[in-house]
């Protein structure tokens, strides 16, 4: 009865999260963007990141501050939920919509990833990190945020506008939001009382954010706990796709509606915030209050690290093979992968 009640937990979870960052705390967002006149690409990937990554950075967060030492839930959700933007999302961005890559941002974006993914393993090898590690975390990211504003003036681009397919009128309204749906966000506008100040939305939501991910932390406890099954397999695969799924149904909307290219590159620059800042804030903030020592890395996560590399590089071949074009063929290829990719975890675990 238990291990119901659990899953019931983290299933509602996802589902609040979704809710509360796709109609509250991401609108709130565009409206501070807006207030401070940041360029798009500078609030998409510092606003709009926080706002699709908030979740993971807070189960990090409690998987560091909650006592047993459960950081592999953490560390396995951040990199689990990479594979599944890299391969899974991707791929069916390929099969919803052929998607043509413009290259120049594209391979900022790649190789910022390929170095958030180095430092990752860097600062993963002796199982600890430091607070200059943590601060090396934030400050790559501080380097990228940098990049964005001159990157185009180096290597000069226009923005690439994809024709929509016949069938383009693909809506969260008509496919995401049913009748349900639309009850619990009657619910939560009685929650935000103030949903007209997006400073009070704002602030709220991450106080939401923050108690649904406590929350699922807790129940993904649990679950390992009762089935006897490493944490770091519950955060690579429940927690890593279901914190993952607002970014999905919101990647498919936008390749649904000829942008392919804007869901692609979102998925690799949430990667990056992921890594760089999922990783590097909370430990940061974890230093400044404790100076104790945790240890990290178990094979499953190591594994899944080195998976990570060798998944870009796969992705990037394929890029330039086609010619900086993504279709079905190559969706169903790369979500082949994660599939594999999680059989292999599943039968790692039971020993075969």
């Amino acid at each position: 009865m238990i291990i119901i009640f659990n899953f019931l937990v983290l299933i509602v979870c996802f589902y609040l999260l979704y809710i509360i960052c796709e109609n509250y705390f991401i609108v709130s967002l565009e409206k501070i963007a807006d207030k401070l006149n940041l360029s798009s690409d500078v609030a998409g990937a510092t606003l709009m990141a926080v706002g699709s990554s908030a979740p993971e950075l807070f189960i990090v967060l409690f998987s560091l501050i909650i006592p047993g030492n459960h950081l592999e839930i953490g560390i396995g959700t951040i990199v689990g939920s990479a594979l599944f933007n890299l391969l899974f999302i991707i791929g069916a961005v390929g099969i919803i919509n052929k998607s043509y890559l413009i290259w120049q941002p594209f391979t900022r974006d790649i190789l910022f990833y390929f170095i958030s993914i180095a430092l990752l393993f860097f600062v993963l090898y002796d199982s600890q990190i430091s607070l200059f590690e943590a601060i090396l975390l934030i400050s790559c990211y501080v380097i990228y945020l940098f990049s964005l504003k001159f990157w185009k003036k180096i290597f000069p681009y226009k923005d690439f506008i994809e024709e929509k397919k016949p069938s383009a009128d693909f809506n969260s309204s008509k496919y995401f939001i049913t009748k349900f749906n639309k009850i619990s966000i009657r619910v939560l506008d009685n929650i935000f009382i103030f949903k007209n100040n997006f400073i009070y939305v704002f602030f709220f939501s991450i106080i939401l954010i923050a108690f649904l991910s406590w929350s699922l932390v807790e129940s993904s406890i649990s679950i390992a706990h009762i089935l006897k099954i490493p944490e770091a397999i519950i955060s690579l695969t429940i927690l890593a796709i279901g914190t993952s799924i607002p970014d999905l149904f919101s990647s498919l909307i936008v390749a649904k509606n000829g942008k392919g290219s804007m869901a692609i590159s979102n998925a690799v620059g949430s990667n990056i915030f992921d890594i760089l800042i999922g990783i590097g804030l909370p430990f940061l903030i974890y230093k400044f209050f404790s100076y104790s020592a945790i240890d990290i890395v178990n094979n499953d996560i190591t594994f899944s690290i080195i998976a990570l590399m060798g998944t870009l590089i796969i992705l990037v071949f394929l890029l330039i093979i086609n010619k900086w074009k993504l279709g079905i063929k190559s969706g169903f290829f790369l979500i082949s992968i994660y599939l594999a990719y999680l059989i292999y975890e599943i039968l790692n675990f039971y020993g075969f």
